[in-house]
């Protein structure tokens, strides 16, 4: 690129001078979080294997604080998936490895996933990969009768939100798509592989029974909380979507994905993800520069920026009008 161009692209788009002030990683704080996420998660689950014997309501009320660090793993696997976690490309990789294991996922296939998730977002003409799936108007008034019951199965709140993230993490991730790499593939398999090693590990050492009734709840809470803060990322009042032809990067970054404001220890636990719409300006930016790039920056500022309550609104969404260029229930569909 020229430096005549180049120039002229940092004029019209001023968030490519800010961002360069936060998308280089900080190894003392990339290092603190893993000991800060990895260190008290290993405490807990000893702490919950140790409270079986007490009661299983104690193990229960440990798991969700167990979930709460899974939460920064997942954090964790998430910047080394986008480089921005590490200087070094190796690190990220094997970090990002073994921080899948915790989460039950194939590292390769779910970097593979959301790449296409960030170069498809709000893009109605190639939706459909890493993301939580959305309809149209026309296509669901298209639907035969059984599409669109099964359909309404998937938007319901329990299916995405409790049922749906387990069988995706411990079902469906077990199963690269066709088109797929030959690489991706063979990770995936050898992630399951892994997978099914440490379970007999852990089974044989402290037995089979123990290791689900610990593990299962901590899966559980993680991973309802990882899909719901993915869908209010997306599916909010004032989110854009566009044909190919319209689709523009800047615009579904800043005005296509939210701003969910969290109290400040959810957004520790969250790893800053909220601050969606930076993210998906900038991915090279570590989680934990996030909320200063935000703080520092007006451009980057939200004016009414999504609360936990005014989230809750969020689940009547199911389909895109895209003749009213807006986000509606079934209710509200004629």
């Amino acid at each position: 690129m020229s430096e005549k161009k180049e120039k002229n692209q940092r004029e019209q788009r001023p968030w490519l001078k800010i961002i360069k002030g936060y998308n280089k990683p900080n190894l003392i704080k990339s290092w603190g979080q893993v000991a800060n996420s990895f260190l008290p998660y290993f405490g807990l689950w000893v702490a919950m294997y140790y409270s079986l014997a007490i009661s299983y309501w104690l193990t229960i009320g440990l798991s969700i604080i167990a979930a709460g660090f899974l939460m920064r793993i997942f954090i964790i696997f998430h910047d080394c998936s986008h480089g921005s976690f590490f200087v070094s490309e190796r690190a990220n990789r094997v970090m990002g490895i073994i921080a899948a294991g915790f989460l039950f996922t194939p590292y390769h296939k779910w970097q593979e996933d959301h790449r296409i998730h960030h170069a498809t977002v709000g893009n109605l003409d190639r939706k459909g990969v890493g993301d939580v799936r959305t309809f149209t108007v026309e296509e669901y008034k298209n639907f035969k009768p059984w599409q669109k019951q099964l359909y309404k199965l998937y938007r319901n709140p329990l299916i995405l939100f409790f049922i749906g993230p387990l069988i995706l993490f411990l079902i469906i991730f077990r199963f690269p798509p066709k088109d797929r790499s030959v690489k991706e593939k063979v990770y995936t398999h050898l992630t399951t592989l892994g997978l099914i090693l440490a379970v007999v590990i852990m089974s044989h050492w402290i037995g089979l029974v123990p290791f689900i009734k610990i593990q299962l709840p901590i899966l559980f809470v993680a991973a309802g909380h990882g899909a719901w803060l993915f869908y209010v990322q997306h599916t909010f009042e004032d989110t854009v979507w566009e044909r190919q032809k319209e689709w523009d990067f800047e615009t579904m970054s800043l005005k296509g994905s939210s701003y969910l404001k969290l109290p400040k220890i959810l957004q520790w636990f969250t790893g800053n993800v909220c601050i969606h719409h930076i993210h998906h300006l900038c991915p090279a930016i570590p989680n934990y520069k996030l909320k200063k790039c935000y703080d520092e920056n007006p451009l980057m500022q939200i004016e009414k920026p999504l609360t936990f309550w005014s989230s809750l609104k969020c689940l009547r969404y199911k389909l895109w009008d895209e003749k009213n260029r807006r986000l509606i229930s079934f209710k509200e569909l004629k």
